[in-house]
């Protein structure tokens, strides 16, 4: 009797994989990708020049968030601005909220001037301490909102998150529509209000 529900078994399990191989379709690997050639030879495969925007920063169009809180694209010649570093930001001499108005920029946002760590130590044993204690799990970390009276030192490096666009020809087809709270966040940032939505 078991040896007969066994062969019944195997039967079954050899129809079913069968079946399973026989209705799985094959992808050739020429349509995979973006380009419509195959993934395995990079022969024929010619890519879009880099052609980043040349008009100088104050003379260029503004490119339209992608969606809420976006970091904008970076819609002007960057040329002798990069690298940044925390001694070298040239980006703050326009877009600095103090002087951003008069110079036609888009005003850094309150968040880059904001602290989101909590005040916790690296102990001898590599271990993170708060108040002399041990935090056991980094889900114990408390979220903060510290403001600041400086650009935060870990939003200095702008072109971490900021980029320039490149006008390329070959672009993807994208059917993303963003939806913004209000018609004016596809020009600014409310993330300082909203950065704690969801967070328990």
């Amino acid at each position: 009797m078991k040896l007969g529900k066994l062969t019944l078994s195997l039967f079954v399990a050899a129809i079913v994989t069968t079946i399973s191989f026989a209705a799985t379709k094959t992808i050739k690997d020429d349509s995979i990708g973006l380009r419509q050639d195959t993934l395995f030879s990079e022969d024929k495969v010619v890519s879009d020049e880099t052609k980043y925007g040349t008009d100088p920063a104050g003379g260029s169009t503004k490119i339209k968030r992608a969606f809420e809180n976006a970091p904008p694209m970076i819609p002007h010649d960057t040329e002798g601005m990069l690298p940044i570093t925390i001694d070298n930001n040239q980006c703050t001499a326009c877009h600095d909220p103090a002087v951003a108005e008069s110079m036609g920029a888009t005003p850094i946002p309150k968040s880059h001037f904001t602290s989101f760590r909590e005040a916790v130590a690296i102990a001898k044993d590599g271990n993170l301490e708060r108040d002399g204690k041990e935090v056991a799990n980094s889900s114990d970390l408390k979220p903060i909102i510290k403001p600041l009276d400086h650009l935060s030192n870990a939003r200095f490096n702008c072109s971490a998150c900021h980029a320039p666009q490149s006008n390329s020809v070959n672009v993807p087809k994208n059917n993303f529509a963003p939806e913004f709270r209000s018609s004016d966040l596809n020009d600014k940032s409310n993330l300082i209000d909203v950065v704690t939505e969801g967070v328990k």
